[in-house]
């Protein structure tokens, strides 16, 4: 949607957001405690590999094994002695699996170099034992120098169409102060795409939109702050950008499958609908969601569209949520108009959502647990 004859209805979605608190809404879920005794947990998501396992990630630089709603005393890799995780904003970030993982066994990480620069790299998992990843298989395949600790972005996925997705942000501090958002010549505020299955590092799909123009050819979309969280509709195959914000809003954007790439989502002459700066911003769409800090949160945490078969009534919904308030809202479209709906209050510091490979969502407490979604009984 265009930053233009918008105004209404991100006035309307700013008063569903104000009135969203005060107790639970009547959406009938709730959460259930799968596994706690987790340190730092930032994401949790699952290997397509039939095995039911779901891997965690812990920020200082571990991914754990929950089996059988177990939680595994041994982790699957151990990545602590290269993993940078003194600051709120760095550690291990980002778990991507290859769509072939079953056969060929190879993940991607996202995380803190030493020197505090981007680290992704490609692993593969133990020859002889499933439950294990060689942390000596490392492959390096990009790197990037990150100006200030904060802003790292995190998120890592494979798209519907086999390539890496990688978000990233403006590189920290405040207010982008190197206008790396809008530079189009900058990694960094932006969500890149590359071709990683097909070379030992990576290659730049031709379809790329500023392959050939002005910009880096990596560059899917740009104009983002910190995309905490992307993700794709298993079934549409739609792009989920939630993007935090400075001082006011907290933001999320839309891109459909049909997209071609190359949006710009405003960062940092826009925070969310509304002016944060002086400057330009070429196209700028707005978010189809947003709220303010003046509800009480400071920091959105994106989700996933529900395709699990648990809560009928959920099915096509978006679901997100705020780090200090601990809101869950959901998302969904009715015609030409989007609508928000308080889902569920909680007391977590939410810091993820994630995904089984049925379709099953949960939820990530940065206090050390991880919940499952579930029809409230």
């Amino acid at each position: 949607m265009k930053r233009g004859a918008w105004l209404l209805l991100a006035l309307l979605m700013l008063a569903l957001s104000a009135c969203s608190g005060g107790g639970r809404a009547e959406s009938g879920i709730e959460l259930e405690l799968v596994v706690d005794g987790l340190t730092k947990p930032l994401f949790v998501t699952h290997a397509g590999d039939q095995s039911d396992r779901l891997f965690v990630l812990e920020q200082p630089g571990r991914v754990r094994l929950i089996e059988g709603g177990e939680l595994l005393d041994e982790p699957f890799v151990d990545l602590t002695d290269r993993v940078l995780s003194k600051g709120n904003e760095q550690g291990l970030l980002g778990l991507a699996f290859d769509p072939d993982y079953e056969t060929n066994g190879i993940f991607y990480l996202h995380y803190t170099g030493s020197e505090g620069e981007t680290v992704i790299a490609r692993f593969r998992r133990d020859g002889q034992d499933p439950r294990k990843a060689d942390p000596a298989s490392q492959q390096v395949i990009l790197t990037i120098e990150q100006p200030f600790a904060n802003h790292n972005g995190g998120p890592v996925l494979f798209g519907p169409d086999g390539y890496l997705y990688v978000a990233l942000g403006d590189g920290g501090s405040a207010g982008d102060p190197g206008n790396r958002a809008q530079n189009k010549e900058s990694l960094l505020g932006k969500i890149l795409r590359i071709d990683v299955r097909s070379v030992q590092t990576y290659a730049v799909p031709a379809s790329n939109p500023f392959v050939g123009k002005d910009g880096r050819d990596e560059i899917w979309a740009y104009g983002l702050r910190n995309p905490w969280r992307i993700s794709f509709d298993r079934q549409t195959g739609d792009l989920w950008i939630a993007d935090v914000g400075q001082n006011r809003v907290e933001e999320v954007n839309f891109q459909p499958a049909s997209g071609k790439g190359g949006e710009n989502y405003g960062w940092k002459v826009f925070e969310g609908s509304q002016v944060y700066s002086q400057g330009e911003a070429p196209g700028a769409v707005f978010p189809v969601a947003e709220y303010t800090h003046a509800s009480g949160g400071c920091s959105i945490t994106g989700g996933y569209v529900y395709r699990g078969k648990a809560i009928p009534a959920l099915i096509g919904t978006y679901l997100y949520a705020d780090y200090c308030k601990g809101e869950i809202w959901g998302l969904s479209r009715e015609g030409d108009a989007w609508k928000v709906s308080a889902l569920l209050e909680t007391d977590a510091n939410i810091t993820s959502f994630g995904e089984d490979q049925q379709g099953e969502l949960y939820v990530v407490d940065q206090k050390g647990s991880i919940f499952r979604v579930r029809a409230a009984e």
